[in-house]
Order: C-alpha cells, then sequence, then structure tokens
C-alpha cells in the first residue's frame, strides 16, 4: 500500500529538486564505470584501428590495438570488456569451422588481453554469425535454422573462449537448450568459474543493421532471424526463456535490445532477482551518435539519460558503445 503524504502546501515535491546537493541526496538510481561492459570489435592485421561508418566514435582494432583498449577500459574503472570478431569473407563457411579454431580472431585478442591486463574481465560471443556464409546463428538446412547439430557446434565454440581464458561466456544465438549443454561442457572439462550470461531474452530487432555492418555479416545474412530470435510482440515469453535459462546454469542473464524492452528488463528483474544485464544495441547507440551530431540532441546529456534508464529499470549492468565516453564523463 502506497504510503499517505500530506496536502499540498504541506508536501512540496519541488523541494528536494530545488538543487543539485538536495538532488543527489534523494536520488534512487546512480551510474558508475563498474556498471558497464564495453563492446570492442577486433580485425586482422596490425596497428589497425577502422572506422565503422554506421557507428561515430566506434572502431574495429587488431589484436595490438584492442590491447590497448583493454588498458584504457581498465583504467578508467571499467570492469570487462566484451569481444566480437570481424571476420572476412575467406573466413566464412558453411560448416563455421573458425568458430571453435585456438588460434581464431577472439582467442588471439584474449590471450593477448590477459597477458596485458589481467585484471580485467573477458567476455565473448558464442553463435555461429560471425564464421558463418550465410550469416545466421546457426547452420543452415534445406532453408531450416536446426537446432540441435548448431548446439553442439556452440559447444565446442565455448570450449576454445573457455580454454583461451575468458571469464564469461555469453551465448547469443537462441537456439533451445544451448545454455544447459555448454554448462555441461564447461563442468566436465574443468572449467568451473567461467560465467554464463546469457542472451536470454533477445528480440528479432531492427536495432542490430549496424552492428552487422561491423562484423561483417550485413551482405551475408540470407533471410532473417524470426525463428529463433524472439517476437517484439511477446514479454511473457521473456521470462520462459529466462527461467529456462537460469534451470541450465546461466549466472547472469540478458535482455536486447536495450532501450525499447525496458519493461522487459523490469519484469525479469522483478521476477527472478538474478543479476540481469541490458544491451545498448548499435542502432540505440547510432541513432543517438547521429541527433547529436546534426545537432538536435544534446548528445552527452542523452548518452547519461538512456543509460541511467537501464538501472531505473533494474538492470545491474549494461553493455554499451559508450562505456568509456560514459566512464571520462563520470570523472569529471
Amino acid at each position: 500500500m502506497r504510503p499517505t503524504q500530506a496536502p499540498f502546501p504541506q508536501t512540496r515535491l519541488r523541494r528536494t529538486r530545488r538543487s543539485p546537493a538536495l538532488r543527489a541526496l534523494v536520488a534512487q538510481n546512480t551510474l558508475s564505470p563498474g556498471d558497464f561492459i564495453w563492446p570492442v570489435f577486433v580485425r586482422e592485421g596490425e596497428n589497425v584501428e577502422e572506422p565503422v561508418p554506421s557507428m561515430p566514435g566506434v572502431l574495429r582494432r587488431s589484436v595490438d590495438r584492442v590491447v590497448e583498449a583493454a588498458r584504457e577500459a581498465h583504467a578508467l574503472g571499467i570492469p570487462a570488456i566484451c569481444l566480437f570478431p570481424y571476420t572476412d569473407a575467406a573466413g566464412r563457411t558453411e560448416d563455421c569451422a573458425e568458430a571453435w579454431n585456438p588460434d581464431n580472431l577472439s582467442n588471439r585478442a584474449t590471450r593477448a588481453i590477459k597477458d596485458a591486463v589481467p585484471d580485467i574481465a573477458i567476455m565473448t560471443d558464442v553463435a555461429l554469425d560471425p564464421y558463418s556464409d550465410t550469416g545466421h546463428d546457426g547452420f543452415v538446412r534445406d532453408g531450416e535454422i536446426v537446432n540441435d547439430e548448431t548446439v553442439q557446434a556452440l559447444v565446442r565454440q565455448a570450449l576454445s573462449q573457455a580454454e583461451a581464458g575468458v571469464d564469461i561466456i555469453g551465448p547469443s544465438d537462441m537456439m533451445d537448450g544451448r545454455i544447459g549443454a555448454i554448462r555441461s561442457a564447461l563442468e566436465s572439462n574443468g572449467h568451473h568459474n567461467v560465467l554464463l550470461l546469457s542472451y536470454a531474452a533477445k528480440y528479432a530487432s531492427a536495432f542490430y543493421g549496424p552492428f552487422r555492418d561491423a562484423v561483417g555479416a550485413s551482405g551475408a545474412l540470407k533471410g532473417d532471424k524470426k525463428t529463433y530470435q524472439m517476437d517484439p510482440a511477446n514479454s511473457d515469453e521473456a521470462l520462459r526463456c529466462v527461467a529456462r535459462d537460469l534451470a541450465e546454469g546461466a549466472d547472469m542473464v540478458m535482455v536486447k535490445p536495450g532501450m525499447p524492452y525496458l519493461d522487459i528488463c523490469r519484469r525479469v528483474k522483478d521476477e527472478f532477482a538474478a543479476p540481469t544485464y541490458a544491451y545498448q544495441v548499435s542502432g540505440e547507440y547510432a541513432m543517438i551518435q547521429a541527433a547529436a551530431q546534426q545537432g538536435w540532441i544534446d548528445g552527452e546529456r542523452a548518452m547519461a539519460e538512456s543509460l541511467m534508464a537501464f538501472k531505473r529499470a533494474g538492470c545491474d549492468g549494461i553493455l554499451t558503445y559508450f562505456a568509456p565516453t560514459m566512464a571520462r564523463a563520470l570523472q569529471v
């Protein structure tokens, strides 16, 4: 039952908004660099920083430059980075074998970061789309994205990442049963302490376009992902997905995209009280950046407001391309 309050003028709600000091005293949520996981794109080469045109301010980096990004993140107090490989056409095959190659881009970057910045946590992506000639997260057989065969491949990919030294594995594929299969394989192979941050409620969204440019998947993608990613019309289904993944061994869960799905974030946190994350995806980031570049919005204020919305919705942390920019702003 909501507490009663005195009528106006005994109660003036504006009193607590009168100054920055008073607003700080009653603020329900705060942001800190410790709330962020920074997604970083890695590509072949040496001393390369290549802009992603559809994501202003975001770069594809060679492994040596990703190491420098990890140093920057650690210095700013950002606890984790998430690696996404840019794979050229030659590395995209029907069997997706590059996904579990011990020396693929993601695994090489993991080892290099762990050597140079051992205290930062490394998260990696488990899905076949960076390595597939179809651009899909799973194997395609006769026009169908097949579930069980894909899960077997995802297990191989996850084990290769664990053996490279990652701290957090992020299955983003939305195949049924993959969390249980990956957790069982990790336990059987001695990787007891590797966390699973499941993309538990990942929607078939229009907001992923710039990301697919960044990893080179846009041109490869044939069709859409609606048979395995969630329908934006549904919210109860998201709770079922989260419940399943927690029951199968996920340590943390994610809602993706972020801002259009804040209602899902709140429902997940309220229902399960598990560590809950959201991914402020490439399209969300690009819209804010593009509008700011046009002078239509205050980019820094919009960045901060959008990130605070995730905390207000119950998220424990956010994957965001704004991570270093916001971390620097918080130090001022």
